[in-house]
């Protein structure tokens, strides 16, 4: 039964692509074939068989998906996101480090949803990417995790410690001594802001970079030889807002609350 159910979901592509759309309701044929692009013919063997197996019910002149069609579509569509979204940009997957991720994370990866790649430009590789800046420069509530440390960071996050309603910045170690030694001047500053949070870092695995606010999401990944090579994943989509919001919590929780720095560097 199982092997039989198996067979009909995933080995035509027509079934598959049907299951999908009834998850969004209910449809009759003509809809079905625009929505598709399938002609009748193409169509209706597909539809006998997913009703010999209970996995549509036809009423009214529309197609829905069963209960257990329902149950079984709602399972199949991490695994489909999943796929999607590794096959556009594998390349980029199978060269970073997602492993470093917690398991209920790295297993909901595929709500990044549709996430756009971007991809260093040869001309502005050590610049800020502008879809970075602008992005959150209109974000009214951010959580940043620095990671690794651009000279153009102290300012800009200063400039968005000005802006924003609220500003949660967690800073690795190696970004918190960076800011020390050079400037300090901003790093006095987003220490006594008053909508701005400094905390550091203590965890042992090095996090990626995060930015995510009420709108936008980007998050730097670094490649397997722990460098970072200016390959950035955005996004806006909520399911990718939400996934985000809940990494950074999980790097927030390894994290103090710098209140004066010279006792943390004491406690260091």
């Amino acid at each position: 039964m199982t092997s039989s159910l198996t067979d009909h979901v995933w080995l035509s592509e027509k079934r598959t692509n049907l299951l999908l759309l009834l998850m969004e309701g209910p449809r009759d044929i003509e809809q079905i074939k625009v929505s598709l692009n399938v002609t009748s013919r193409g169509m209706m063997p597909q539809i006998k068989k997913l009703k010999e197996k209970h996995l549509i019910v036809e009423e009214n002149d529309h197609y829905r998906l069963s209960n257990i069609g329902e149950l079984i579509v709602k399972n199949m569509l991490p695994l489909i996101n999943t796929l999607s979204m590794i096959n556009e940009n594998k390349e980029y997957w199978e060269q970073h480090d997602i492993n470093i991720l917690p398991p209920h994370l790295f297993k909901r990866l595929h709500e990044l949803g549709n996430y756009l790649l971007l991809e260093p430009d040869l001309h502005y590789t050590f610049e800020i990417p502008k879809e970075f800046t602008e992005n959150l420069l209109k974000s009214r509530e951010i959580k940043s995790i620095i990671s690794f440390y651009r000279p153009e960071y102290p300012k800009f996050y200063s400039e968005l410690a000005e802006k924003a309603d609220s500003l949660t910045l967690i800073l690795s170690k190696a970004a918190f001594e960076r800011m020390k030694s050079n400037r300090m001047k901003e790093l006095d500053f987003l220490l006594s802001a008053e909508n701005t949070q400094v905390l550091l870092y203590e965890g042992e695995a090095r996090p990626p970079a995060i930015d995510v606010s009420e709108w936008f999401m980007y998050i730097s990944f670094f490649n397997e030889n722990g460098s970072y090579d200016h390959n950035d994943i955005m996004s806006f989509d909520e399911s990718a807002l939400t996934w985000c919001s809940e990494l950074f919590d999980h790097y927030l929780e390894q994290s103090v609350e710098i209140k004066d720095i010279d006792e943390t560097r004491e406690a260091q």
